[in-house]
């Protein structure tokens, strides 16, 4: 636990029971400098949860060999405590400075050689068995706590005990794969000014609302713009991931497609209304009775024929909620700053879902490693909610608050998977969850279907029912949901409509 300043601009994330804070090494060392008791009290409670997730994994205490591996530092400060306590329960712990290049036979390794701060390369003295578990204290040595890079050679944690709050080098980069299971423990310190958090499933259920009693189809309708011809396919899968994801009635088109030319469409969900649209100037047909519907999204499959771009900016003009994906992302151009401004006042702001590559044409930042003050920044920039896909996709908010939702695997790295994601986000939107909340829940149960599905040969088109099983799933462990539409206020605290 280093100190140093905190940058307070961002909004915070209100902390209710439940919320997983995330901050940065530097937001991480200013909370950890004004903490009210002495910091050899906080290094007395991190080295007492480290001991007993040590004595978890070992599945028992006397006897036992364990190698600690402590720096000069807080965090090496943490390790000998851990050390300390596991003596006493009658295990045989060895102390080992973290220049030696090997450790001696154990059953453990703890990691409390540097922690988030650490700057400079650093190489892991060689286990004398490879395989002999690692418990890492608050970050695996040599990873970079704020983009998760490697710094030299770092060992693979099977668990790695964090202290009040996440920090970005678990989330992203090589360091999501090298902490292993990540357990945040509470040290009593105070975390209410972190801009960013995890999504769970606790906020999940908080922010989905029941569908009324008297709720009928029109109440959580999805406008669906998407395909082209010889690529209806994302249509298809847009319009089952809503009506998966809770949508009553979704209206598809494709422009330049007619519904009445059989060979023309494939086989979409049979409860979708398909409406023809003209292959040129079709954003007026689409805004005629747009009022009628709870959401808009438009762009998987879109096709980047000439004039795209000008019907993309002519829909953004409208105040419904609105989700841009696919080509409907590459119609905004590098600078979407100038299109969304069109967004009319007192309209909800944009959700774009870009990955990598369509980040980076956006005028997200191409070289930046630090994925979360990227998403930030282009956030800022557009006045857009963007929720930029990864192995942990991070959703941010203008104001500067980050929602990070780690459910997904490679499973979802095949065609379509972001057409789901797609509909998933239209319905949600649709269903009154405002654009912030909507992105993060619909990342959050995206990735938890792919999960649930085949390790090998999930498609796209198998995501639907997974979501609607997820989703089973929250309502039944949430018990019951506030009535009405939930909501983001402007202090981050999520609540529902009749609690503002």
């Amino acid at each position: 636990m280093s100190r140093g300043r905190c940058d307070r601009s961002a909004q915070p994330v209100r902390q209710t029971d439940g919320v997983i804070p995330i901050v940065t090494p530097a937001e991480m060392a200013a909370i950890d400098a004004a903490a009210p008791e002495p910091v050899e009290v906080l290094i007395g409670r991190a080295g007492w949860a480290v001991a007993r997730t040590a004595r978890r994994m070992l599945g028992g205490t006397y006897g036992r060999r364990v190698v600690v591996i402590a720096g000069g530092g807080n965090n090496g400060a943490d390790g000998r405590v851990a050390g300390e306590l596991l003596e006493r329960r009658g295990m045989r712990v060895t102390t080992v400075e973290p220049s030696v290049r090997a450790l001696p036979n154990c059953d453990l390794i703890i990691d409390a050689a540097f922690g988030t701060g650490l700057s400079r390369p650093w190489v892991a003295p060689r286990p004398a068995n490879p395989m002999t578990p690692v418990l890492a204290v608050d970050i695996p040595s040599g990873v970079s706590g704020l983009t998760g890079e490697i710094l030299g050679a770092p060992l693979r944690a099977a668990v790695t005990v964090t202290f009040a709050a996440l920090k970005p080098g678990l989330l992203v980069g090589a360091g999501a794969q090298l902490a292993g299971t990540v357990e945040c423990v509470d040290i009593g310190l105070d975390t209410t000014s972190a801009s960013a958090a995890k999504v769970t499933a606790g906020d999940v259920a908080a922010w989905l609302p029941a569908r009324a009693a008297s709720t009928h189809k029109w109440r959580d309708a999805v406008r669906l713009v998407a395909g082209s011809p010889g690529m209806t396919g994302a249509a298809d899968l847009a319009s089952a991931a809503a009506f998966r994801a809770g949508s009553g009635y979704v209206r598809r088109s494709t422009p330049g497609v007619d519904p009445a030319v059989g060979s023309q469409v494939a086989t979409g969900p049979v409860e979708a209304v398909t409406t023809p649209l003209a292959s040129e100037d079709w954003a007026g047909e689409v805004l005629a009775d747009i009022d009628r519907f709870g959401a808009l999204a438009v762009g998987p499959g879109l096709g980047r024929a000439p004039g795209v771009a000008s019907q993309v900016a002519a829909l953004v003009a409208t105040p419904v909620p609105i989700v841009i994906d696919g080509d409907g992302l590459h119609a905004l151009g590098s600078d979407p700053a100038s299109v969304l401004a069109e967004r009319p006042a007192g309209a909800p702001p944009v959700v774009l879902t870009p990955h990598d590559g369509e980040f980076v044409a956006l005028g997200g930042d191409a070289a930046g490693t630090d994925r979360f003050a990227a998403v930030r920044d282009l956030a800022a920039r557009t006045g857009a909610i963007v929720l930029r896909k990864g192995a942990t996709t991070l959703v941010a908010h203008p104001d500067g608050r980050v929602l990070a939702s780690d459910t997904g695997d490679a499973r979802l790295a095949t065609a379509g998977t972001g057409d789901v994601l797609t509909g998933i986000l239209g319905a949600f939107l649709a269903r009154g969850v405002e654009p912030f909340a909507a992105a993060a829940a619909a990342a959050w149960v995206h990735g938890r279907a792919g999960a649930r599905g085949r390790g090998v040969g999930l498609v796209a088109s198998d995501l639907p029912r997974l979501v609607a099983d997820v989703l089973a799933d929250v309502a039944s462990t949430s018990g019951v949901h506030a009535a009405g539409r939930a909501s983001v206020s402007d202090d981050g605290r999520v609540r529902p409509r009749s609690m503002r």
